[in-house]
This record gives structure tokens, sequence and C-alpha cells, in this order.
């Protein structure tokens, strides 16, 4: 069984492993040190912390096999992005050049600059260790941010986003980056990515370019992959778009790969999701849910069988997955019907 838990020191090894297996590409998980230390204590002190809205909070979770001990994965949210560090993104959209005189009306499409999302709510380093991917894993480890986000609106945004990964190939190259190597950088984009993901990110305002850029001067390249992601990410965007989740014409500055985003109220397992009085016993029931108790320092997720009495508000759990989640008869969970 996997639980989702919040990240302990302990767990730092596990996600160094996980940022060596995540690849090229993966800005939120760098292979550094310090960066994934000082992201834990983060964490950590974010866990602690009383809110009444969305700060700088940060919150980095575990995946753990509750019969080995086994870190399988990770995942995170973070509160409100773009308040300490700034945080930039692409806008695609479209300007008209026409003449009537000449019969001539064209549709062309600009990249523009910006900090659109300022303040928003991000999910995000979401990694499955390949040998953990199967069942209701991958689920898990996306929809438990959505329970918790629906038990503790109060510490997140009214919008939520993701950034998807853009297209690279196995070396780490990005068409994209390579035309704006080419014309604004002198750097990889290996490089540029891992200084981003360990916060250096002053060499982006100092070297992009400010205007809008015209899309049909890209490289035929460049301009093949802007909106699209990764083969290593469509299994996780293909489930944020059944959340409800759509690209609203945004895009990373250095992939192109899209951002997606959705109301908080609107996410399809923050509204679907339920909260029922736990009752502790066997039971017949093979229905699968996900299940997170209400605690939010001590969060807990998990996916199991349970069997649901809607008449009395009811959910009967067994011991184990009840001892997984760490309540007691009588404590509230929050469900996910799967």
């Amino acid at each position: 069984m996997l639980v989702i838990r919040p990240i302990t020191d302990a767990d730092y090894p596990a996600l160094m492993r996980c940022a060596e297996e995540s690849g090229h590409g993966f800005t939120s998980l760098p292979v550094n040190e310090e960066l994934l230390r000082n992201r834990i204590e983060h964490s950590i002190e974010s866990f602690k912390t009383t809110v009444t809205e969305p700060g700088n909070e940060g919150y980095l979770m575990v995946a753990e096999d509750t019969e080995t001990g086994e870190v399988a994965g990770t995942t995170a949210i973070e509160a409100a992005i773009g308040l300490d560090n700034p945080f930039y993104s692409y806008h695609i959209s479209k300007v008209v050049h026409s003449s009537h005189r000449l019969g001539v009306n064209n549709v062309v499409k600009l990249l523009t600059f910006g900090n659109n999302y300022t303040g928003c709510s991000e999910i995000c380093t979401l990694f499955l260790r390949p040998e953990f991917r199967g069942g209701l894993n991958g689920r898990l480890m996306s929809k438990s941010r959505f329970l918790m986000m629906a038990e503790h609106r109060e510490r997140f945004s009214e919008t939520v986003f993701a950034e998807m990964r853009g297209v690279s190939d196995e070396d780490g190259n990005s068409p994209f980056w390579e035309w704006l190597q080419e014309h604004f950088f002198s750097i990889d984009f290996k490089l540029a990515d891992y200084l981003t993901g360990i916060g250096k990110k002053g060499f982006i305002a100092d070297l992009m370019p400010k205007l809008p850029i015209y899309i049909n001067l890209l490289s035929p390249e460049a301009q093949a992959v802007i909106g699209q992601v990764h083969e290593k990410t469509r299994p996780a965007l293909r489930l944020l778009e059944k959340e409800g989740f759509s690209c609203r014409g945004y895009v990373d500055i250095f992939d192109a790969g899209p951002t997606v985003e959705c109301d908080l109220r609107n996410v399809e397992s923050v509204r679907h999701s339920f909260r029922c009085k736990v009752v502790i016993g066997e039971h017949t029931s093979a229905q699968q849910y996900l299940i997170a108790n209400t605690s939010f320092e001590h969060f807990r997720a998990t996916a199991a069988a349970a069997a649901v009495d809607k008449e009395t508000d009811t959910v009967h759990l067994s011991q184990e997955v009840a001892s997984a989640l760490q309540v007691k008869a009588g404590d509230m969970v929050r469900l996910l019907a799967q």
C-alpha cells in the first residue's frame, strides 16, 4: 500500500534518487543537494505554519510503500508562486495584419513574456518511480493534492495550474530553446533549466527578449513543439485534463511545454470528494476510493477499498487502512470514488 505523507529530513536520499531518475527538463527536481535539502526544510516549516491565506508555503510530499518503507515517488503544491522569486511564462496571442487596399489579411501568433500566474497555486514535482507505476498509484499521487486542497481551501489560491514538461530529446536538448539560445543566450538548455531549478533566475530577466516574439519567425523545429508535451508527461496531462484543466495559451519559456489551469472549485476531484465519519472494521466492499485524513500537518492519503454508507455519512475502513491514515473511529476522512 502506498501512503502519501509530508516529506521529512530522513527522506533526502530518496528525494535525490527521484531527482536523478526524473531526467532532463524536470526543473523542480534538480540534482543539487543544497536545493533539495532546503526544499525539504521549507516544506517541514510550511506544514507547521498556521495560515489564513496562501503565501510562499511549499508542501512537498512523498509516497511511501507501507510494506517495505521504500519511497516510491514525490508530489508537491506551491501555495502561491512568484511572491519571492518571479515566475515567468509566455502567452500565445494573435495580431492581425491587414490591408483592404491590397486584399491582404494575415493572422499572426505572438509569444509575450510575462508574470501572469503570480499568486496562483501550482501543483508540481509529480514523479513516480517506474517500478511503482500501475494500479491506482499514479492517480493517488496526482489526486491526493486535490483532496488536500479541498479540505484546506484557505491555504490555496482560487486558480491552480501546472507546468507540463515540453519536448526535449534523450540528451536533454530542446528545439524551442535552441532557437532562443542562438538569438538571445549563450548557454545550453540543460544549464538554463538547472539554473532555474536552483533559483538563479536573474539571467532570464537580463537576457530574455522583452518585446513579443512573432512565432512565424522561429525555426520550423521550434514552432512544431510549442504547446506540446514530453512523451513521458502525456499520462500526467491526461489525468489533469480529466480534472478539468486546460491550456489557456501559456507555455514554458524554456521548452514551450503547455501550462494548464483550472479554478480550484471546478476541479473534478474537489467537486466530487466528500467527508465521512470513520468506522473501523472488516467489510466486503470492493469499491476503491482515494482516502485522506483531515489533518494538515500530519496529512495522509492512500487508495483502498472502503464501504460508504451515504445515509449515515460513515465509512467502514479496515484496521490496516485506518492505521495507514492515522485515524481512529469517529474521525473524519475525505474520500473520492474511483
